[in-house]
């Protein structure tokens, strides 16, 4: 894979790094999208990276389908597909990681306190392999993108980071890979996240400013839910993920919620001005 992105770069091609896990899904393939219009050639990593995972969570139920991811890149114009395996990645005796301080502090690093470790170090070595000009992240996934740009900035990689907006299915489901684990009664369930956030930006524009009016508010829709089980409905800085109070900015809505085993984020930025 360096040797690849070193002869890209020797006859001047922009390379683009599209990061999954695999089991793609249009969300993934607007990644790859919105990839091709930053640069000549965009390398999709297929990796499930077991360091991001703490125990008890879902790494050897993880989704995956190598073959439809295949057929998946090469039909959205992906140029390489780079998928090792986990003892590449992590060889013996392995004992490197990256941390950030404050950040993973905050949603979904309180109740996965490893998870944040595990990405930044994945991704720092997916840098320091693929040799991306830039690469792309999806808006979902809202906290792992700021923990990227702090880690790009912090690490001064030369790396531009692009944010891909959320794809959601028409009845508004964030797209995730998790989404195969839900039941038909989770999934019709599940619908209240995106319903929550709807609501809250409605309740924003009409002129609420109390933060815990709008969290309550959100808290009751989807815990009428039988099967919700909340880890987190919070709102903060959009840069920051600080406490913001009075709502008279944008402010970013974010959600964790488990249907039976299935955990699912979603987030939105709440804007007062319409």
């Amino acid at each position: 894979m360096q040797a690849h992105s070193d002869q890209a770069r020797i006859s001047g091609k922009t390379v683009v790094l599209v990061p999954t896990m695999g089991y793609l899904h249009p969300g993934h393939l607007s990644l790859i999208t919105e990839a091709k219009k930053h640069g000549d050639e965009v390398v999709v990593s297929i990796f499930v990276n077991p360091t991001q995972f703490g125990p008890g969570e879902d790494l050897e139920a993880y989704p995956r389908d190598f073959e439809q991811d295949r057929r998946l890149c090469e039909k959205a114009g992906a140029a390489v597909i780079f998928a090792p395996e986990p003892e590449t990645v992590y060889g013996p005796g392995y004992q490197t990681y990256v941390t950030l301080e404050k950040l993973p502090q905050h949603l979904c690093g309180l109740s996965r306190p490893v998870h944040f470790r595990g990405v930044a170090t994945v991704v720092t070595k997916l840098f320091n392999i693929v040799k991306p000009h830039a690469a792309v992240f999806g808006q979902k996934d809202y906290q792992q993108l700021l923990v990227i740009r702090q880690l790009v900035r912090d690490l001064n990689f030369d790396i531009e980071i692009i944010g891909a907006p959320i794809v959601r299915e028409p009845d508004g489901l964030a797209m995730s890979s998790r989404n195969t684990y839900l039941t038909p009664d989770h999934r019709r369930q599940a619908l209240c996240l995106s319903r929550s956030l709807d609501r809250a930006q409605e309740r924003v524009q009409e002129g609420e400013t109390d933060p815990d009016r709008i969290r309550r508010e959100a808290l009751a829709l989807i815990e009428a839910q039988p099967d919700a089980a909340v880890d987190y409905v919070r709102l903060g800085d959009p840069h920051t993920l600080e406490p913001v109070t009075p709502l008279n900015r944008p402010v970013l809505m974010a959600l964790a919620v488990k249907f039976g085993k299935t955990r699912l984020i979603d987030n939105r930025i709440l804007n007062p001005h319409p």
